[in-house]
This record gives C-alpha cells, sequence and structure tokens, in this order.
C-alpha cells in the first residue's frame, strides 16, 4: 500500500508538472459545455422560402404572413411564377419554394441537396399548412352543426422533455463525450510518453507489479474524471438551469465505473504504442469511431443493421443511455441493471488487458 500510495503521488506530479494541462482540464470542459449545446442541434431554423402567389386574395396573403411569422422561416422572395423562384434555388438564396395556385392547392418543393433542411423544412411547412386549412375550415363551417356529429379534440402531451428543447436531449450525452476524451486521451499517453523519456526503465527494475502499476496510472484519472464531470454538472445547472431528475450518486456512481473503462482502453493503446504520435492517430481513431456509432448525434435505430451490430462493443453508447435516462426520467439503478452489467465487463475486460498488456521487463 505505502508503494502505492508513492506510485499514486508520481503520477499526480507528472499531471501537474506541464502547467498546461491543469489550465486544459478546466477550460476545454467549460467551452465545449458553453458552446456545443448550441451547435450540436438537429432542430432546423432561418430556412430560406420563396413564395409564389398566383392567388393574389386576402386568403393567399393571410398565409404569407403566416409563414413569415413562423420563427423556422425567412421569406426571401416573392414572385409570380416559378421560374424565377427556381432561380433563388439555383444560387442558394432559397431552400424551399411554396407556390400558392388560385384553387388555393400548394405546391412544396425542396431543395434536397441538404436532405436533413429539405425534409424538416418541407415538413415545418407542412404543418403550417395544415392548421392554416383547419383554421379556414373552422371559419367557414355551419354555425349550428349537427348534434350527432362527432367532435375529436387531440391534447399533445411530452413526456420527459415537455418543451421539446433539443439541448435537454444533448448535455447529457456531451458530458460523457468530454469524459471519454479527457479520460481516454490522457491514458494513452502517460505510458508511452514515458518510453519516450526513458524514465519507464526505471520502474521496471523497481518491484513494482505490473497490477500495482496499472492502479495507479488509472487512480489520478478516475479523480480528474469525477471532478471534470461535477464541473459540468455545475455549469448545466448554472447556464441552463438542468438538473438530473434523478439522483446524482446514480450517476456518479456509473461514471466511475465508465472512466475505468476508457482509461483502461487509452492505456491498451499506450502499452501497444511505441511513439507518442503512434498513440495519438490510434486514440483519434478510436475515438471517433466510437463517437459515430454512439447515437450521439443520430439514433441508433436508424443505423444499418451492420453498424447496429458494433455499437453492441461501444461502452460510450451504454453510458449516453444512463446519462440520458437518469437525467431525463429519473432511472435509478434498477432501471439500469443492462448497462450496468455491460459496463462492468467492460471494465474489468479493458484494465485486465491493460494489465497483461504492460510487459515488465527487469
Amino acid at each position: 500500500m505505502l508503494m502505492l500510495k508513492f506510485l499514486i503521488e508520481k503520477e499526480c506530479k507528472q499531471i501537474f508538472r506541464h502547467s498546461f494541462i491543469p489550465k486544459l482540464l478546466v477550460i476545454f470542459p467549460l467551452m465545449a459545455m458553453l458552446v456545443f449545446p448550441w451547435a450540436a442541434t438537429m432542430e432546423i431554423k432561418h430556412i430560406n422560402i420563396h413564395i409564389v402567389d398566383l392567388d393574389h386574395t386576402s386568403l393567399s396573403r393571410r398565409l404569407i404572413h403566416k409563414i413569415e411569422a413562423s420563427t423556422y422561416f425567412n421569406l426571401t422572395g416573392l414572385s409570380a411564377s416559378n421560374s424565377q423562384a427556381m432561380k433563388g434555388i439555383e444560387s442558394g438564396k432559397a431552400d424551399i419554394i411554396l407556390e400558392i395556385r388560385p384553387d388555393l392547392t400548394m405546391m412544396i418543393s425542396s431543395n434536397a441537396v441538404n436532405g436533413v433542411k429539405g425534409g424538416l423544412g418541407a415538413s415545418y411547412l407542412a404543418g403550417i399548412l395544415q392548421e392554416y386549412a383547419q383554421e379556414i375550415g373552422n371559419e367557414q363551417a355551419p354555425v349550428f352543426a349537427p348534434a350527432s356529429l362527432p367532435i375529436v379534440k387531440v391534447i399533445e402531451q411530452y413526456r420527459y422533455n415537455p418543451h421539446l428543447n433539443y439541448q435537454i436531449f444533448m448535455i447529457p450525452a456531451i458530458m460523457v463525450m468530454l469524459l471519454t476524451l479527457i479520460c481516454g486521451f490522457l491514458p494513452a499517453l502517460n505510458i508511452v510518453g514515458e518510453k519516450e523519456v526513458g524514465t519507464i526503465e526505471q520502474m521496471n527494475v523497481t518491484p513494482v507489479s505490473r497490477f500495482a502499476f496499472i492502479i495507479a496510472k488509472l487512480i489520478p484519472y478516475w479523480i480528474v474524471g469525477i471532478l471534470i464531470f461535477t464541473l459540468c454538472f455545475i455549469v448545466a445547472a448554472w447556464v441552463y438551469g438542468l438538473t438530473p431528475a434523478g439522483s446524482f450518486l446514480t450517476i456518479y456512481f456509473f461514471a466511475a465505473i465508465y472512466i475505468l473503462v476508457v482509461s483502461g482502453i487509452g492505456l491498451i493503446i499506450s502499452n501497444h504504442s511505441t511513439t507518442l504520435q503512434q498513440a495519438m492517430f490510434v486514440m483519434f481513431f478510436c475515438l471517433v469511431v466510437m463517437l459515430l456509432i454512439s447515437g450521439l448525434f443520430t439514433p441508433i435505430s436508424s443505423m444499418p443493421e451492420w453498424a447496429q451490430a458494433i455499437t453492441l462493443i461501444n461502452p460510450l453508447k451504454y453510458f449516453i443511455q444512463v446519462m440520458r435516462a437518469i437525467y431525463l426520467k429519473g432511472s435509478g439503478i434498477i432501471d439500469l441493471l443492462p448497462p450496468l452489467g455491460t459496463l462492468l465487463g467492460f471494465a474489468f475486460f479493458t484494465n485486465i488487458w491493460a494489465v497483461l498488456s504492460y510487459r515488465k521487463t527487469a
């Protein structure tokens, strides 16, 4: 235990030996939490729309004003022919064309170069047109409707995210991304860094066991990860007013396990690398793949079957699901037993591999 204490003290001194790393550990999470939730959004706004009004009645003008009042669309042009509107699409000044014909039939033409923007924009516009048609129908309906006519009233109720705020969905996942980047990259550069400067040779001639050596490498990054997670909680509560519906203890419990997983992956890469450059490229490759197929930005159910199969061995996927469940639904450990078992399995496997892959030559 005394030797382990000295090893942990050595690792902490190595982390804080460079004045830039402690600053990075604070500045990077702060900047990411303040910028990413605004940039990483699937909500499309400020869609440029060009309207072709062939009706020229009060009803068509009323529809145009309704579209202008929407927060999703910017009216960039109003013309009397579809050919003029197409020039706006070709020049990039318009994303959608709405043609209002004399009988008040509508035609929506969407620029599908950006499929997400074109599809969502057309869907938003179709919703506005449907609402407008319902308003006109109610105004022109007979005053005395038959008593037998059924009345259908739809009441919408959104669970867990009642205001449909995409930031609430993204912030817990961004916290996991930050934890993965920091607690994955730093351990990946640790052992290979000692190889390059030659200090690893001094460790190899000591009676320190491989297990104690790897444990001493893991504990400082485990502490750093918990501190970074706490900083993210403070920023989320102070800037976005977002606090978990579940327990902080449950989050910290899962975070403690997940940090061991990603730190173990970093140490495995560091053990098998001979240079810092090699370790950085391998870790960067692994993290990019993990992020893209984790469900961070796109639903896993929308991926091809072969990609969904790969996500089964991606620990990032499970912790993102856990964070969103705790933050949005208030789930407890009993509700999260399947991902808990998977993360424990990953932690055991990666750290045993890290111990075995460190070759101590005396």
